[in-house]
């Protein structure tokens, strides 16, 4: 609080510019602008998975949407607390279980999206690769 109070009073410019840390002079965005973009990418974010709710019976548009929907709204953290922190948060040993099973559904759903062998043989559309989609996004 004491160092707050100087760099608001502006009694120690060196306090002041070590307020933030070292990641102050990694990025050049003021504070505000932070909140600007993690609202923005938060909202983007919700934004792709209500869409994803309305295509929901085409399985390519859902998974893709649903899927860069979910990535957008847990990557909008990083604008408030830097991409390497919340990198090193995710790899935290209580975290990192979890963190691989989120990255592993992200790319079983985009297989199972984009490579299913079923399409376009006949079938109806996308059927087989639905069912897979819906069971690995309930898991994301």
């Amino acid at each position: 609080m004491w160092r707050l109070s100087e760099s608001i009073l502006g009694e120690n410019e060196e306090q002041q510019d070590n307020l933030f840390g070292d990641q102050e002079a990694l990025c050049s965005v003021s504070p505000l602008q932070r909140v600007y973009g993690f609202v923005a990418c938060l909202l983007a974010g919700f934004i792709c998975m209500f869409l994803s709710m309305i295509v929901f019976i085409k399985p390519i548009k859902f998974a893709l949407l649903f899927t860069f929907g979910n990535m957008l709204a847990i990557g909008s953290t990083a604008f408030l607390i830097g991409p390497m922190q919340q990198l090193s948060m995710m790899m935290d040993p209580v975290r990192a279980y979890a963190t691989s099973m989120y990255v592993g559904c992200v790319v079983l759903a985009l297989i199972c999206a984009l490579c299913s062998p079923f399409q376009g043989e006949g079938y109806p559309v996308g059927v087989p690769s639905f069912y897979e989609e819906v069971v690995v996004i309930d898991t994301q």
